[in-house]
This record gives structure tokens, sequence and C-alpha cells, in this order.
């Protein structure tokens, strides 16, 4: 096995480690769910706050803060970087290291455990309990949210996290590395604690917006592929009628509006973020308002996207061992 494994390409060594990665990872949530229920990079987060307190300041100009917020965003990642990159040098064993990384920078696998215990409560009437198994994965206020409220916030939720936290970070490490894939992993973490949908951070937060836009645009047009390929029961050219116009935007618009056709749910609108009203865009006004059950419907839709994913890897490691082999 061993000798296979080294004489296959690199980037199907990669694929080989990051489907090992993930099948522990599943396993480890299922093993140890209580060990997953919070998100990861707390400490991370916890610095990137006390570090935007220090330089964010609401007395500078519009451009100091920008100008702020890109040095604050390379002096946070690039020693981080570089520590890891020269202690690659060290370790004997490639594959361990490798997985390792890739371990730190894929975000959790129990994200079905934790919507499905916010559709379980909704569907029991608990709006309260529901709002506690979500408010910690979200970004926006969760005090004033309703049943709808909280079923919109779980699904988007649910989309994004998989798609940034599981697909694109899983693209960066076969096609890039482990050290891009964790450096990815950071990049989403300082967008998630400056993200400027927050007022404080609408300036500050600009330059690591667009960089994180910019680095996920082609995983996600990836994704959506996956996402029709697996939705074929539906009318798939009216979907892509109705999103081909965003297509070309530097955000993630696109998936959250493919996935409210497949449901035929309304996903996006306004949101609260630091008790100020956010205007976002909003996807299929035609369709219902999410429920517990959309919940679910998500579940299963995802789930269908990364089996299909994990299909075509294996498929693409299975050929070339072949090709190896004769």
């Amino acid at each position: 096995m061993i000798e296979i494994y080294n004489a296959l390409h690199l980037i199907a060594q990669n694929i080989v480690v990051l489907l090992g990665v993930v099948l522990f990872k599943v396993v480890f949530n299922k093993v140890s769910p209580s060990f997953t229920q919070q998100p990861t990079f707390t400490f991370y987060r916890f610095y990137c706050q006390q570090l935007a307190t220090k330089v964010n300041k609401e007395k500078n100009s519009h451009s100091q803060r920008k100008i702020a917020g890109f040095i604050a965003t390379i002096i946070t990642i690039a020693p981080l970087v570089i520590i890891v990159w020269l202690f690659e040098e060290f370790i004997a064993v490639p594959i361990i290291w490798q997985a390792i990384l890739l371990f730190a920078a894929l975000g959790t696998f129990n994200l079905n455990g934790v919507s499905k215990e916010v559709a379980k409560n909704l569907a029991s009437q608990d709006k309260y309990q529901a709002k506690t198994y979500i408010a910690p994965w979200l970004s926006r206020d969760s005090d004033q949210l309703s049943p709808i409220g909280i079923s919109k916030a779980c699904i988007e939720m649910l989309v994004l996290r998989k798609f940034q936290q599981q697909f694109t970070i899983g693209c960066f490490f076969i096609f890039i590395g482990p050290l891009a894939a964790l450096s990815f992993r950071l990049l989403l973490e300082t967008h998630y604690s400056w993200n400027i949908k927050h007022h404080q951070f609408n300036y500050f937060g600009r330059f690591i917006n667009k960089a994180v836009n910019l680095l996920q645009w082609l995983p996600s047009r990836l994704f959506l592929l996956l996402l029709i390929f697996t939705s074929m029961n539906q009318p798939i050219l009216l979907f892509w009628r109705l999103v081909k116009g965003l297509f070309f935007n530097a955000n993630n618009s696109i998936i959250v509006a493919y996935v409210a056709y497949i449901l035929g749910i309304r996903l996006g609108g306004v949101a609260m973020y630091s008790k100020n009203k956010v205007r976002r865009l909003s996807f299929n006004e035609q369709g219902q308002q999410p429920q517990a059950k959309d919940i679910i419907a998500a579940i299963k839709q995802l789930n269908l996207v990364m089996l299909l994913a994990c299909g075509i890897l294996i498929s693409i490691v299975t050929v070339i061992a072949i090709l190896v082999n004769t």
C-alpha cells in the first residue's frame, strides 16, 4: 500500500490524505460529539477581537481604518504561516504532518447534529433552546430571532460553513497543499471576527472580506456544479436562469440562492448585526418562509453534495492507482 501511495501523483496523494482525515473527523465527532459542540479557533478569534479593539479606532478616517485592517491581517497571519512552514522542515514523516494540518484546518463535522437539534426544538415549539444551540454558530444577532428567522439563519449557516470550512479547505489542500488549507482557515476565521456586516468593521474588515471572497470564488462555482448535479430531478435550467446573474459576483450569493430555489424557500434578506439592521440580498422571494422541516431538507441536500464530492475523489484515486499499476 505504501508503495502504491508513493507512486501516486501528488494530487492523488493529497486526496488520499483528505479522505482519511475526513473519515477520522466523522468518526471522532460520532464518538465525542460534546467536544465539537462549539466553534473551534476560539482563542484565535479572541486574539482578533482584542487586536481590533486596539487598532480599529472610530476616531480614525475610513482610509486609516482600511489600512489598519490590511496591516492587522498581515501581521496576524503571516507569522503563523511562516512558523508552520519552517517547522515542517523538522518533520520526518510528511504525511503525518499534512494530516495534522488538515485536521486543524477542516471545520467540525458536527454541523448536521447542531442543525438537527435546532430543527427538533423548533418543531416542539422550544424557541429558546433552538436559539441556544444556534447562537454560537452565527455572526448575526440571535436575541430577537423568530422561529422563521432561526430556521433561515440555521440553513444559511449550514450551507456556508459546509462550503467554506469543508469543501473549500479540501480544494485548497488537494490542489495547493496543507499550508494553503491552514492559511485559508486562518483568513476565514479572521473574516468571521471582522465581518463587515458589523458596523464597527465596515472599513476595518474590507481587505480580509475581499481576500476571502476572491479565494473562494472558484470553489464556490465548483460547489454550485455539485448542487446542480444533485438536484437533477428539479427544473435546474429554470434555477440556473434565476441565479446566473450572480455568477461573476465576488461572494457566495449564488450558492445560497441556488439552495433557496432547490428547497423552495426564501433565504437572505434583512438581518441584525450589532443591533443594526443590515439589508442583504434576498433570494427566492416567491418561496415559502423556512421552517424546521426545511432544515432537515437542507441537511439531506448538502449530504448528497458531499457524498458526490467524495465519490468523485475516490474515483480519481482509483483510476490513477490502476494506471500506476499497469
